[in-house]
């Protein structure tokens, strides 16, 4: 849960307050960052037991080690509770439901630093992870286990989750505990440029998760599809989760048409103080109007429900993309560094924009499926998916290039975008190689699976 302010406990009065949240965290340009994230599945290998929560071998001692010999700082929900995030300056490392663990790093000025930071964090890693014989899978959902034999990390919000996404969606919990990726996250000047970019990066979504499609394994079979992570998407609450019709299918789309979206999407709970009071359901706009059990809806709880909603471009403080499986270590600065050519370049922006017009939403829902199960030979429209995803990287090659941000060895950011550009020259996504000598509905012992889909 999120530190609030005194101001940002105060009753809201008016509607247009909810959109203040975007305009407060309006940035110059110079001041615009790149944030990564990246989520890792956990299994103690031999054999592929899943990460608990608890015990020697568990999240307690990563966390233990991490604060005792990291510098990291133990955070939790209430001040005798337990620890369910760490934090060091800017950065932070958190947990997912069935206990996928999370680095959100700081913002950063290039993707050479945010390449960097990730594999940093593997490497603090490796001692501990050794210890307790730990092997870190990068992979957008787990290929072994079973629900059952996954934990639930103690997080208050989980557990509302955990009723309620189910009624909303057949994969819900498969959302919440068996699903990785890797984001990125944006900053805007305006409210031109954050519509500009949401609407561009929601309609380039299904495309760009085609590219980076790497989930074919389930419950230790070959699975039919290029992304079991995608298949979950398409079976989540519908309310809060997609490409937002109301806001990409718009030509000039506001703030106020995310306000009115995510208005009318299922609340989880609220905090007073200590407490967590569950209005489990209740949609936001209902929450506004009528407040519950007494309790008059706060700015600060506007801000935790624009967090609980999940499509594929998230507008919060800044612009999460949130589209793309989770990769081994040599794709990871792929994904920062595509979405970083699309919309930290205006030029590249404007042809991204250009190319996002082509694509109408109903042919992009359409679509969704097939990509999820074919990946790049799959078409959106007519369109094959991999004549746009070539497109794509065209327009963030170029984008990087005239950024001109070059590391010590004097290379530009492009270098972590050629690995994913050679996969999808092929035609091909990181499950293809996944799988390669593989059939569909093969079982594959679980060390096997380890050994191909370890960081």
């Amino acid at each position: 849960m999120m530190k609030s302010t005194a101001d940002d406990e105060r009753a809201l009065v008016k509607r247009s307050e909810l959109s203040q949240l975007f305009h407060q965290s309006e940035k110059p340009r110079e001041a615009f960052r790149i944030g990564g994230e990246a989520e890792k599945i956990g299994v103690h290998a031999p054999g592929g037991t899943p990460l608990a929560y608890e015990g020697s071998k568990g999240v307690e001692r990563l966390f233990s080690y991490l604060v005792s010999e990291r510098g990291w700082h133990p955070e939790r929900e209430t001040e005798s509770g337990p620890i369910i995030a760490l934090t060091r300056g800017a950065a932070s490392i958190t947990l997912e439901p069935g206990a996928q663990f999370e680095l959100s790093g700081a913002p950063h000025e290039d993707v050479h630093a945010v390449d960097r930071e990730m594999r940093e964090h593997l490497v603090e890693l490796q001692e501990v992870s050794r210890e307790i014989g730990l092997t870190w899978l990068g992979v957008g959902f787990h290929p072994i286990a079973t629900q059952a034999d996954l934990p639930w990390v103690p997080k208050r919000r989980y557990s509302v989750m955990k009723r309620y996404l189910p009624e909303r969606g057949a994969r819900g919990l498969d959302m919440m505990r068996r699903t990785a990726t890797v984001q990125a996250n944006f900053d805007y000047s305006s409210e031109a440029d954050a519509m500009k970019k949401v609407v561009v990066l929601s309609k380039l979504a299904p495309i760009i998760h085609a590219m980076t499609a790497n989930s074919p394994f389930y419950e230790g079979r070959v699975s039919e599809r290029k992304s079991e992570r995608g298949d979950v998407w398409l079976h989540m609450d519908p309310s809060r989760s997609g490409l937002v019709p109301a806001v990409a299918g718009k030509k000039n789309p506001t703030y106020e048409d995310y306000v009115e979206w995510a208005l009318d999407a299922g609340m989880f709970l609220f905090r007073r103080g200590d407490t967590f009071v569950l209005n489990t359901g209740q949609t936001f706009r209902d929450f506004l109007a009528n407040g519950f059990e007494g309790h008059r809806a706060t700015f600060s709880d506007w801000q935790l429900h624009v967090n609980t909603l999940f499509p594929e471009a998230r507008l919060k403080r800044t612009i999460e993309m949130r589209a793309c499986d989770m990769l081994p270590e040599r794709l990871l600065g792929s994904v920062p560094a595509l979405l970083t050519g699309i919309v930290y370049d205006e030029t590249s922006l404007d042809l991204a924009a250009e190319l996002a017009e082509t694509l109408s939403v109903a042919d992009l829902e359409a679509a969704r499926p097939s990509l999820v199960t074919r990946g790049l030979r799959a078409n959106v429209g007519s369109t094959s998916a991999q004549s746009l995803a070539l497109r794509v990287l065209e327009i963030a090659e170029a984008g990087l290039r005239r950024r001109a941000k070059t590391d010590a060895s004097g290379r530009d950011e492009t270098v972590f975008l050629a690995p994913l550009a050679e996969i999808v020259q092929r035609g091909e996504c990181p499950a293809d190689e996944l799988t390669r000598g593989l059939s569909p509905g093969a079982r594959v012992p679980a060390d096997d699976l380890i050994r191909r889909t370890h960081i």
